[in-house]
């Protein structure tokens, strides 16, 4: 689907899930890796999360509410994320405002992850500096055996859902003069786009 004004659809998850479907057709490695930027206290900052859907037009990604993202996001809820799959040639941008999910839905989504998982999220005081890694791997062993039957939902951890303000689509020209198409949702919720110069 080129990035035409006049082939682009209106809808730009449409346009988001096609991408992202041929990124993952194509085999590209971790396509559900996004960079979310975020702003707090202790300035801007950003790293690698990983995608898990679109639920009700909001980008889903869960992490530690006690790290460096989740003090910042209890500071500042405007955030970015950037989607880059480089064989593709495609770059998606997003900015939107952040909402924690509610406890239900991160403590469903918790319980589809691999124990190994479930356990590091219980066991690690993320972003908080630890004497060594030895320190974490006896807390995931001992918390192995007092949680034998289930791991219990860590009371800082959980889901984020990103509402876009708008998302921008990037496809690469050879000569460098590349398709930027924007869309922007207006106060009904409605989008419209625009191309920006590359």
């Amino acid at each position: 689907m080129p990035l035409l004004e006049e082939e682009a659809p209106e809808d730009p998850y449409q346009l988001f899930q096609k991408w992202y479907g041929e990124a993952m057709s194509a085999g590209v490695p971790q396509p559900d890796a996004m960079t979310l930027a975020t702003a707090g206290e202790e300035g801007p900052s950003a790293r690698m999360v990983l995608y898990k859907g679109l639920q009700n037009g909001s980008f889903i990604f869960y992490s530690n509410y006690d790290s460096r993202k989740g003090r910042d996001l209890s500071h500042d809820r405007r955030a970015a994320l950037v989607f880059y799959w480089s064989a593709m040639r495609h770059q998606v941008r997003v900015y939107g405002v952040v909402r924690k999910l509610k406890r239900e839905e991160s403590a469903a989504y918790f319980a589809t992850r691999p124990r190994g998982a479930q356990l590091s999220a219980l066991a690690s005081p993320q972003s908080r500096v630890v004497r060594g890694r030895g320190v974490l791997e006896r807390k995931v062993v001992e918390l192995a055996s007092l949680h034998p039957d289930g791991v219990p939902l860590p009371r800082a951890w959980g889901g984020y859902a990103l509402r876009p303000v708008w998302i921008e689509f990037w496809e690469n020209r050879d000569d460098r003069l590349h398709d930027r198409l924007r869309y922007i949702r207006n106060d009904r919720g409605a989008w419209r786009f625009e191309r920006l110069a590359p």
